[in-house]
């Protein structure tokens, strides 16, 4: 039931917010709950992915792009994340994560997001690659860039994100050898 809670309060505070370009950095504040928490007694690895789509949904409304998609019929599309995990978040500890976009290409956009402690030790840090789907499929960022008025020019991919599409893509051939 937190995770609806979660998704309600971000709607209505995004709302209010002002307004992004895709090219501005998100920073929001959290605190471990105790339904986050696994056996361990630490934030459970799942809920980071979570998180995640929560800053997602707050950049697409404060971009505007969630009103595009509304729109146009569109669907978000996870396409995948890697994510590394480097200190544990204890249960009710205050945390940030900063969620930027990274680079794109013809129809993915690649965003690099880290969770960190509220004095700035980094405790997970990754990427998450998303696209709009349309009826036909994929929905190429130049149409969908278009639609949401900012000019669309593919940018040079990180290292770590050209690295991971080549595992990827590795991975996808080996399941289906």
């Amino acid at each position: 039931m937190n995770l609806y809670l979660r998704l309600l309060w971000a709607l209505l505070r995004c709302w209010r917010l002002p307004a992004l370009t895709p090219q501005d950095t998100l920073e929001r504040s959290f605190r471990v709950l105790p339904n986050d928490l696994d056996i361990n007694g630490h934030m459970n690895n799942g809920r980071y992915l979570t998180v995640i789509d929560l800053m997602l949904i707050e950049f697409f409304v404060r971009t505007g792009f969630a009103r595009v998609m509304l729109r146009e019929g569109w669907r978000p599309m996870s396409g995948g994340a890697i994510i590394s995990y480097r200190r544990g978040l204890q249960p009710l500890q205050r945390y940030r994560v900063r969620f930027a976009l990274a680079g794109t290409d013809s129809a993915w956009n690649y965003m690099r997001f880290h969770f960190l402690r509220d004095d700035g030790t980094l405790c997970a840090t990754g990427y998450m690659k998303g696209a709009a789907v349309g009826r036909g499929g994929l929905v190429g960022n130049d149409v969908s860039y278009a639609r949401l008025g900012v000019a669309h020019a593919p940018s040079p991919l990180p290292e770590a994100v050209a690295h991971w599409l080549a595992a990827e893509r590795r991975a996808m051939a080996d399941a289906t050898s």
